[in-house]
């Protein structure tokens, strides 16, 4: 943004300096020939006068000295000429030579022998290269015998345009200095505030309630706004605070009365009879009292994990070396084949509360609803693209019954269940936290097709964690999360 913001004001100051230094420029430029103009008038003016009574008296031979003396020091052809238009006095080669040059003298010495005067040249631009024709009539009116033409170079005057011009940019370019050297730090300090704030709503998406604006820099307005922004997010914090220290404490006070209550339970069982009505309903308490427990750890385990949205760089092998062993004693207990393809080297950002504990879900989603032969666990690095980071990909896909593609989004979702898995023992919530968790850590927990079925009826269940990449031993400086920005 800043880049944009001086992008906007120099071009917008340049457009000003332009509308007015040109104008300028084209007044110092017609100045110039003006004066330019004004002297070679009175240069020929004052021929015009000689020459008048030198043809006039026959004697000229101090007119031609004159005229000779003229162009060896100003290196200007003067020629009185007749109204035949031959040269009658005056340097007659360099004025033939100069006038070869000139389109516009046959025009002009046309209008001196009719007995009018030069007008004023409008060549003025440097890059022109004719020369100034000015013509004087010798005689009054019906009397002209003659005329005095000058053929003058501008290269000098032309000169003295670009020296003027040379100075008026420079002197342009000191305001456009000035402007961006004020606009950077003024633009940088306006817009401090914004690029805090943008920060900070980076770390709050990726779960930092903690995160606050600096609101002491900046201007009034944002400084108001960094205010109000901060005050949003202690309400929403303490929103969510009460929220979990609820779901916390109403689950940790409800697992005494639903313990005694299951003791109570229980302890009627020597007292059922071994057939009948009775045993059924007291197996079903049973049941419903262990799924209530499970409800109740699983609320406490989030709402522990979600207080803390802290990730940290860990090394995927080290993970892996702690779990599979455990998993290949499951499958193989479950009469099922774990396949393991992870390249080694692979370093990731850790969600909060472990990649292994979201791992071991994953697995045993795949063992205890699937009903699968074979799970797979793959990884691999995926390079960052179109302005992305670098990812890893952990994909634990099966070759069971699956989830329709339908249901996959609800199945990312608290609580849900689904209808063929009612009677499995579990809380929907599994896949619900790792999906929160993996997404703190500016992640991606997808759902998609799995192995081929055995039947070749379809395809069976995969879950695709897409985790940041990290390169080296520290954490990227964006995943440090400090507490203020």
């Amino acid at each position: 943004m800043h880049r944009r913001l001086l992008v906007v004001l120099v071009p917008l100051a340049v457009l000003l300096v332009a509308a007015l230094g040109v104008p300028l420029g084209v007044t110092v430029a017609e100045r110039e020939m003006q004066e330019t103009y004004v002297d070679r008038l009175n240069d020929v003016g004052r021929f015009a006068s000689l020459a008048d009574t030198a043809l006039t008296t026959g004697r000229t031979e101090a007119l031609q000295q004159e005229l000779a003396r003229y162009h060896e020091l100003y290196d200007i052809p003067a020629a009185v000429i007749d109204t035949s238009g031959t040269v009658l006095l005056g340097p007659a080669a360099a004025y033939r030579r100069a006038a070869r040059a000139e389109r516009a003298l046959p025009r002009i010495v046309t209008a001196a022998l009719a007995g009018a005067r030069s007008e004023p040249s409008g060549e003025w631009a440097p890059w022109d290269g004719s020369a100034l024709v000015v013509a004087e009539p010798v005689g009054r009116d019906s009397e002209v015998v003659g005329a005095v033409v000058t053929i003058s170079g501008l290269s000098k005057t032309r000169h003295r345009i670009l020296v003027r011009w040379a100075w008026l940019a420079g002197l342009g370019l000191l305001p456009l200095v000035a402007l961006v050297a004020v606009a950077w730090p003024v633009s940088a300090w306006v817009l401090r505030p914004v690029r805090e704030l943008d920060a900070a709503s980076s770390r709050i998406s990726r779960g930092d309630l903690t995160i606050r604006a600096d609101a002491e820099a900046g201007p009034v307005e944002l400084r108001r706004l960094a205010e109000s922004f901060n005050t949003m997010m202690d309400a929403v914090e303490n929103a969510v605070q009460r929220q979990r220290a609820f779901v916390s404490d109403a689950s940790h006070q409800l697992r005494n009365p639903l313990t005694s209550l299951r003791l109570a339970v229980e302890s009627l069982e020597p007292h059922l009879r071994e057939a009948g009505g009775g045993r059924q309903v007291y197996d079903v308490a049973v049941d419903e009292l262990k799924a209530m427990q499970r409800m109740l750890n699983s609320l406490q385990a989030s709402a522990r994990m979600e207080s803390i949205r802290t990730a940290s760089p860990v090394d995927l092998d080290a993970v892996l070396a702690t779990r599979v062993d455990r998993w290949q004693a499951l499958t193989a207990t479950a009469g099922q084949r774990l396949a393991v393809d992870v390249p080694s080297g692979l370093r990731l950002l850790e969600p909060t509360g472990g990649l292994g504990s979201i791992l071991d879900e994953l697995i045993s989603n795949a063992l205890r609803l699937s009903g699968a032969r074979v799970v797979e666990v793959r990884a691999g690095f995926v390079p960052g693209g179109t302005g992305a980071g670098d990812v890893v990909t952990i994909t634990v896909r099966d070759d069971g019954e699956g989830i329709d593609a339908s249901e996959r989004v609800q199945a990312l979702g608290r609580f849900w269940r689904s209808p063929r898995h009612q009677n499995v023992p579990g809380t929907g919530l599994g896949l619900a936290i790792c999906a929160d968790l993996v997404g703190a850590a500016g992640g991606e927990l997808r759902l998609e097709d799995g192995l081929p079925r055995p039947d070749g009826s379809g395809y069976g269940f995969a879950a695709v964690v897409v985790l940041p990449a990290v390169s080296g031993r520290e954490p990227p400086p964006e995943d440090r999360a400090p507490s203020r920005v």
